[in-house]
């Protein structure tokens, strides 16, 4: 299944009345299923979800953990990068050779590994003591 064709599709199913901002976002797990979210908005504005952090949750209540490729794409001028949080939310379950495709309904994309888009990520070494 093409990532980016599976998050062009969801993204149809997006939730965004306020913003008109629909994202769609695929993730292949190491298992090799493909999980899917898309943006939902709230009318109390900082309390809507990512179409990326949809796609983790679908791929933990699944069962699975380990992202092996992402794909989101939104009707954008140029392609959108994932925001800082979903960026951590990714790299808790990618490793940072992991490509993330980002497109435009237009047909562009730029594809970066997790360690381009998150450089000096924070991750479970940096809390281990001393």
């Amino acid at each position: 299944m093409d990532l980016l064709q599976a998050a062009r599709e969801v993204r149809k199913n997006a939730y965004a009345p306020y913003s008109n901002f629909k994202v769609g976002a695929a993730i292949r797990a190491a298992s090799g299923n493909v999980y899917t979210g898309v943006n939902v908005e709230n009318v109390a504005y900082p309390e809507g979800t990512c179409a990326e952090a949809g796609a983790i949750a679908a791929m933990i209540a699944a069962g699975d953990s380990v992202i092996r490729e992402v794909a989101v794409i939104a009707d954008s001028p140029t392609p959108v990068p994932c925001c800082g949080g979903c960026r951590q939310k990714l790299a808790e379950f990618g490793d940072p050779d992991v490509v993330v495709r980002m497109g435009t309904l237009g047909g562009d994309v730029l594809s970066l590994t997790l360690s381009e888009i998150l450089p000096g990520r924070f991750d479970a070494g940096h809390m281990e003591a001393q």
